[in-house]
């Protein structure tokens, strides 16, 4: 089950049924045709922040802000703790299996938290993995056009 706020103010729940009945064809990179309800809706992705699993859409010509949670997300929130500035970050694994398009970063370089580390292709999409936090890169685990599995370790702060 998925948590869907869109601009803040309204959550829609989201179940795996739902997702799996989707009608969404990717037209071009972060571009989609979904058809709804007999209705056809153009969308497009203008910003994402896989770490905080928030998302800017555009529906034909409206834009939302959009933030995903998972149960474990919904768990945490309702356990009354967050991921938050006291958790240190020391390595940066791949959120899911994908191919690496690209590394913003090397050895030795200071980082700030948000900073875009690396981008992950996984189901056609882009996706860009942030800083968790301020900090120095320790290692690189990976190279451009290295396909990852999930959970793989991509990058470690000193």
């Amino acid at each position: 089950m998925y948590k869907a706020k869109v601009n803040a103010s309204h959550e829609f729940n989201i179940d795996q049924e739902a997702v799996e009945q989707l009608d969404a064809v990717e037209t071009s990179t972060n571009r989609y045709h979904i058809l709804q309800d007999n209705s056809s809706i153009k969308a497009k992705i203008l910003t994402s922040n896989f770490n905080k699993k928030t998302y800017s859409v555009k529906v034909n010509s409206n834009t939302y802000d959009v933030v995903i949670s998972d149960t474990l997300d919904q768990q945490i929130e309702a356990l009354g703790f967050e991921i938050g500035a006291s958790k240190k970050v020391n390595d940066i694994k791949a959120p899911m299996p994908g191919l690496i398009l690209e590394i913003n970063v090397e050895e030795a370089q200071e980082v700030k938290e948000d900073d875009a580390l690396v981008i992950l292709e996984a189901m056609k999409m882009e996706n860009v993995i942030n800083s968790p936090r301020d900090g120095v890169i320790k290692s690189i685990k990976v190279d451009q056009g290295d396909t990852v599995d999930k959970n793989a370790l991509l990058i470690e702060f000193e």
